[in-house]
């Protein structure tokens, strides 16, 4: 049975060690000998010390033993590099904190303990979280489980790459323009965006992208991944985007309820002429055909956005972050960050103030065209990523849908999200011409995430689920 637990859900998981069959330590133990295996191929981890993971499993074995209930009862999870594991380096990606140790968990990693989970380790992600990769200086390149050399895309790539080969079935994640979303989509994953605010993230390091980022949630089905963000929902008053509107989880509620009629929109190009891969938008028109046969009322319409909207329009609000907090290091020491982030930082240098203040009206602008755009739908299906996983080494294809692509291009769909701060699930929809995963992303208005994940549960009872990657084996 152990050789088996790699592919269990947490679900079962939990089950399985509350119930005695196996304990907490032996699943702990079965995942670091997978570790051990893997990560020389994966280069998963920035931080995996096996006596963590360990000593965690043995708390939890002697909590159950004390007649303590714990719904997430021996379940791994592993804790993206922007994200604190109390006592373990914590480097943002970067040399800069190449030293630093986490002075305490993060709330959502200090949460998932208290419900009985195992944090595994650390995994890589790209320097402060700024790009669609997983590459830095520091760690090196993150590589796809599915094809090794490829990249699982950013900066979640660590997660992903740790999920999709068997490495724990639940991840934690940062999504600020897709970082959760899109790497999930590579890897035959479902990454979830939620609300913004929702899960409490109040210490740890300072995001470039604070009013955007939020903390994602990363499983190979859509239950593990409700399951895990209920646990996060939380109101916390230490959280200046938090509200009472999270104080309930109520996402496994309705998960498995019947539909009621609804309207949804598809929008192949998200009203921005973005360009898509005819084999990937092929794959995903036969998902949203199989949705439509399965009595989804499904009409092809695309949301009036502010003129700007093409791309990432809001990118210079990274960049002039990025610049207000690394542009000594990036003056005085440029070897110390990754030349891509100098990049960034120097282009923040020459953003003004005024210019800040139109891109902050503009991201209001994305928030009222939601709020139009949903009270006509009831949800939003678009691409995930227009393109399949591409090799290691580049910061994306050179071209889209036959067309020359800038680098952010295979990242044009998902930031739309963050500037609505409105839920949105990549869920795998099959694979392109090259035998890849990739993801549909379904997104509703603002505080219905448990519609969201409700929609996505439902279309990977259509679709299917289970997307194996060949290191699963």
């Amino acid at each position: 049975m152990q050789d088996e637990i790699h592919r269990w859900t947490a679900r079962r998981l939990a089950q399985e060690v509350t119930a005695g069959t196996l304990s907490a330590t032996e699943v702990a133990e079965a995942m670091c000998a997978r570790v051990a295996r893997l990560e020389p191929q994966l280069n998963a981890f920035a931080d995996f010390d096996p006596a963590v993971p360990l000593a965690a499993a043995r708390e939890v074995d002697t909590r159950l033993a004390a007649g303590e209930k714990l719904p997430l009862a021996g379940v791994p999870f592993t804790v993206k590099d922007n994200l604190w594991l109390g006592g373990r380096p914590a480097t943002f990606g970067s040399k800069v904190f190449a030293d630093f140790v986490a002075p305490r968990d993060a709330w959502c990693v200090a949460r998932l303990r208290a419900l009985g989970a195992v944090p595994l380790g650390v995994t890589n992600c790209s320097e402060f979280a700024c790009k669609g990769i997983t590459a830095t200086p520091l760690h090196g390149e993150t590589r796809n489980p599915w094809d090794l050399a490829r990249t699982p895309g950013g900066s979640s790539g660590g997660a992903v790459a740790a999920v999709a080969a068997g490495i724990g079935p639940l991840a934690l994640a940062t999504d600020a323009g897709g970082s959760t979303r899109r790497p999930a989509a590579h890897a035959g994953l479902v990454g979830m965006k939620p609300t913004l605010g929702r899960v409490p993230n109040p210490w740890g390091f300072d995001d470039p992208n604070h009013l955007l980022s939020v903390i994602g949630q990363i499983g190979r089905d859509v239950e593990d991944v409700a399951l895990m963000l209920d646990a996060l929902t939380a109101w916390e008053p230490a959280d200046t985007l938090s509200t009472p509107a999270f104080a309930v989880p109520d996402a496994m509620d309705t998960l498995k309820q019947p539909l009621r009629k609804m309207r949804i929109a598809w929008s192949p190009q998200l009203g921005c002429e973005l360009a898509v891969d005819s084999d990937v938008l092929a794959t995903f028109e036969a998902a949203v055909d199989a949705l439509r046969r399965a009595g989804w009322s499904i009409e092809r319409a695309d949301p009036a956005w502010p003129p700007e909207a093409r791309e990432y329009p809001l990118i210079a609000l990274q960049q002039a972050a990025l610049a207000q907090r690394f542009g000594a290091v990036w003056r005085q020491t440029p070897e110390m960050l990754d030349p891509d982030i100098g990049a960034q930082i120097e282009l923040g240098f020459g953003i003004t103030g005024t210019r800040i203040t139109e891109l902050l009206k503009l991201r209001e602008e994305f928030h009222a065209s939601f709020t139009r755009f949903f009270g006509e739908f009831d949800a939003l299906l678009c691409p995930t990523s227009p393109v399949e996983a591409w090799p290691l080494g580049s910061l994306g294809p050179s071209q889209i849908g036959g067309l020359p692509a800038g680098p952010r291009g295979h990242a044009a769909f998902t930031p739309i999200f963050n500037y609505g701060g409105v839920p949105a699930l990549s869920l795998p929809c099959g694979t392109g011409r090259q035998g890849l995963p990739v993801g549909l992303q379904i997104a509703g208005p603002r505080y219905a995430d448990a519609l969201v994940l409700q929609l996505g549960w439902h279309a990977e009872q259509v679709l299917g689920s289970g997307l194996f990657s060949p290191l699963m084996d």
